[in-house]
């Protein structure tokens, strides 16, 4: 047992009248003597339960983050025209309505700007489609593949795929508590705000209730990142919707825009957000969405994809952004840009 850490739950699990809020070089310490291993497994569940009930902090999100920028992998900065977008989607997945993932990565990576993502396999609570099954059914395996191979394939791809399992397992380590306490913890807030490339960059946060968003915003600045968009997005991903406002922060150092959009007001609109079930029928209509056929993934891929693409700077304003992602959509340049990733990795299991 940990002692250090039990003065540290203590502090944030006595209640709602004593309890208080750790500092952010406790909360790192909290974290790191969880992804360590040193707490044991009843201190850490305690810890998870008693940090949710609560509700964490900026302060201590930023504290989290502090360890994981300790302990986890990180990408190293590539030479590209644009800054990098890190999208930060729910570990847990999709379970409702279909991804733009990775259209969107691919359009973005071929024209030039590089996309940094992470997550893991299928996870609880949600259980939903994780985005590394998603690229498997393209032909992508980002598994098995040391963190010095990620670097060199994003490097010449623009695209880098940090896999949990792989690249932080003290972080994986910590997922079979998401079943054990039948909730997401703390840790599944700080998956959409963190950032593992040290190169310039806009971190993409998606969330779903508002209190998320402050949270993101209060954690980024406290750790210096003052680029980032902030999506009220699809199950909390950065997935812009169609049959509602697209509500989006664009925050800048010392400036912050407020935008709400309509994808019907671009011709991409529709009464309600496409489905994903069943995942086969999604998996597939990807695949034959870029193999040029029409499925009803376009509209998807042109909303989000084009919304990206003018946010990267690759186009000025959204609509040139759309004319883009459609233009994308009609050539063979993500095709042939997969042939490219698949290339790179297959020199790494040779």
């Amino acid at each position: 047992m940990s002692t250090v850490f039990r003065d540290l739950l203590k502090k944030v699990g006595s209640g709602q009248h004593t309890s208080d809020v750790l500092t952010r070089s406790e909360a790192a310490q909290a974290a790191q003597l969880m992804l360590l291993g040193e707490a044991t497994p009843a201190q850490i569940g305690a810890f998870m339960i008693a940090h949710r009930i609560r509700r964490p902090k900026s302060i201590e999100l930023a504290g989290f983050l502090d360890a994981y920028a300790q302990l986890g992998p990180t990408l190293h900065p590539v030479a590209a025209d644009y800054p990098a977008l890190v999208f930060c989607l729910p570990y847990d997945g999709r379970a409702r309505t279909a991804p733009a993932q990775p259209l969107v990565a691919l359009m973005l990576a071929v024209c030039g700007c590089p996309v940094v993502l992470h997550g893991g396999d299928r996870m609880p609570t949600k259980y939903g489609l994780p985005l590394i099954d998603t690229w498997q059914a393209l032909g992508i395996n980002w598994t098995g593949l040391p963190l010095t191979a990620i670097q060199d394939i994003f490097e010449q791809t623009k695209l880098g795929y940090l896999h949990l399992p792989d690249h932080f397992p003290q972080a994986q380590s910590l997922v079979p508590y998401r079943e054990q306490i039948g909730k997401r913890p703390p840790q599944a807030t700080l998956e959409l705000m963190w950032c593992p490339y040290a190169g310039d960059c806009q971190v993409i946060v998606g969330y779903v209730h508002p209190p998320t968003e402050g949270l993101a915003k209060g954690t980024l600045a406290a750790i210096g990142v003052s680029n980032f968009i902030t999506v009220k997005g699809l199950e909390g991903s950065p997935d812009l919707p169609r049959a509602r406002a697209a509500i989006i922060g664009l925050h800048a150092p010392n400036s912050e825009e407020r935008l709400v959009l309509h994808a019907r007001d671009y011709g991409v609109g529709d009464k309600r957000e496409t489905p994903l079930k069943p995942e086969s029928t999604y998996l597939e209509t990807l695949q034959n969405t870029l193999a040029g056929k029409p499925t009803y993934l376009q509209a998807i891929a042109l909303w989000n994809g084009g919304f990206y693409l003018w946010r990267s700077g690759v186009t000025s304003n959204l609509a040139d952004g759309i004319d883009k992602a459609r233009n994308l959509l009609d050539s063979d340049r993500l095709t042939q840009h997969i042939t490219v990733i698949q290339q790179a990795i297959d020199r790494y299991r040779q």
